[in-house]
């Protein structure tokens, strides 16, 4: 996976956790089969097994695609002769689209970060950058000093599986960047592994994805937002806010760093009063409509 397939480590491990989650479910007979032993029934008993866990749909959807990854390489393998996954149906899910947060609402979050304490300036600079270039978490994590352009106004990122791509960064992110790097990242000894690692916990290492998670909740406890708010929200926002104001899709596609377009898509989520006013202002049939009534 890592090597012929380039997968991140976090994939990685999510596939792990799948094979570990069949593993559990198969201890129950006895005597325990193995993958070569495991049929259609067995499996249809697995997928029971994990919605009866609690898993929802998409991630019963994801683990099952996961064990069909692993039963095409025992195939490869010559581990298995026949593949029991291939009748194995995917549950049905809905179409995802997470909550998104209006311009006014981010502007909120960053404005109530406290920049009395040590960590307050990389906070306001992490936030600007998080939505100023559309980043998934671990992309800002690993954002490093070498990838900085400022001058060209771009980062380089490293997205998943390890593929790079330049982003477009703002003035205001630029900005924060150069206070905190100045002023405050200097006083950091940063650990061997992170000299160029651009965001730095207190201890001089990298930050994990689960802190820039609590430093948002807690953003958005402060200003008293009730919406489900992840890092991730920022990133939709950013795709959502690019698409009401104009862009084109496959712009926003090469900017959040998609394979495919069909991934983007799930972005483009306008609300119906914005869909309503484009329509009603530039489809000419709308127009001649109107303009005669």
């Amino acid at each position: 996976m890592r090597l012929e397939r380039s997968l991140s480590g976090n994939s990685i491990e999510a596939y792990v956790r799948d094979v570990q989650h069949l593993q559990q479910y198969t201890e129950q007979y006895q005597p325990t089969p193995g993958p070569e032993e495991l049929d259609l029934d067995h499996l249809q008993g697995f997928v029971k097994w994990i919605n009866e866990l609690g898993m929802n749909a998409r991630s019963q959807s994801r683990t099952i695609s996961g064990i069909k990854g692993f039963y095409k390489f025992l195939l490869l393998e010559n581990e298995v002769k026949d593949d029991p996954t291939s009748l194995l149906q995917m549950p049905k899910i809905g179409r995802y689209l997470p909550d998104t947060l209006s311009y006014e609402e981010i502007s909120q979050m960053i404005a109530a970060i406290d920049l009395s304490t040590n960590e307050g300036h990389r906070n306001k600079a992490m936030l600007e950058t998080l939505y100023s270039c559309g980043l998934r978490v671990s992309e800002l994590t690993g954002l490093r000093i070498s990838g900085l352009f400022p001058e060209e106004g771009f980062l380089k990122v490293i997205g998943k599986g390890d593929k790079e791509r330049l982003v477009p960064i703002g003035d205001q992110a630029l900005k924060e960047i150069r206070i905190y790097m100045k002023e405050h990242r200097v006083h950091i000894a940063p650990k061997p592994d992170a000299e160029d690692v651009i965001f730095l916990n207190r201890r001089g290492g990298q930050l994990s994805r689960v802190m820039i998670f609590h430093i948002i909740k807690g953003l958005a406890e402060k200003v008293g937002l009730k919406k489900s708010i992840s890092p991730h929200t920022f990133r939709h926002s950013f795709a959502t806010h690019l698409i009401e104001g104009g862009a084109d899709l496959r712009a926003v596609q090469e900017m959040l760093g998609h394979v495919s377009i069909s991934t983007t898509e799930i972005y483009t989520h306008l609300d119906r009063d914005h869909l309503r006013a484009a329509i009603l202002e530039y489809h000419p049939r709308a127009r001649r409509t109107r303009s005669a009534g």
